[in-house]
């Protein structure tokens, strides 16, 4: 039983313990100048937020961080609803996904000739293994896409997954 009730007064310890100490000491290295958007306005300084609310730091520090994002800048420690800061980085995201550029085919491209390309899909076709049309390529000293001497079957196979 004691135990027991060790175990959830620790845990309870745990969850009212103040956030670890801030890992960042410096400003940033680049700054960004844009308009004040709805994040920007929300953000407090821990102080400023105790005050708005009417209780103490150590409460601020308590309970309240854990529903707020700590953000640093050259002015010093901000916090932001991270909710909000959520939100704004969702439609940023968004944003420049849209400035993408479309997406090409991952890998390198394949530089095998329409010819053995050709070779490759008659021959497989008539039913030949893969192992048997990588001996053929092979032996009449046809290069491999990127150049290689030696075809192998899964050479022959990814040439006819690709095309």
């Amino acid at each position: 039983m004691a135990n027991r009730r060790q175990r959830r007064r620790a845990k309870k310890d745990r969850r009212q313990a103040p956030p670890p100490p801030a890992t960042r000491t410096r400003p940033p290295e680049v700054l960004y100048a844009r308009p004040a958007d709805r994040v920007e306005r929300l953000t407090y300084t821990r102080r400023q937020a105790a005050e708005a609310l009417g209780v103490s730091v150590s409460t601020i520090d308590r309970r309240v961080v854990p529903v707020l994002d700590t953000f640093y800048n050259e002015w010093g420690m901000r916090l932001i609803p991270v909710e909000e800061l959520e939100r704004y980085i969702a439609e940023h995201k968004r944003v420049a996904r849209a400035e993408k550029r479309p997406r090409q085919r991952p890998g390198r491209r394949s530089n095998v000739s329409p010819a053995v390309v050709a070779r490759i899909r008659r021959e497989y076709a008539n039913s030949t293994s893969l192992a048997e049309i990588a001996r053929g390529l092979n032996a009449d000293g046809i290069e491999t896409a990127q150049g290689g001497r030696r075809w192998w079957p899964s050479t022959v196979r990814h040439v006819l997954e690709r095309r």
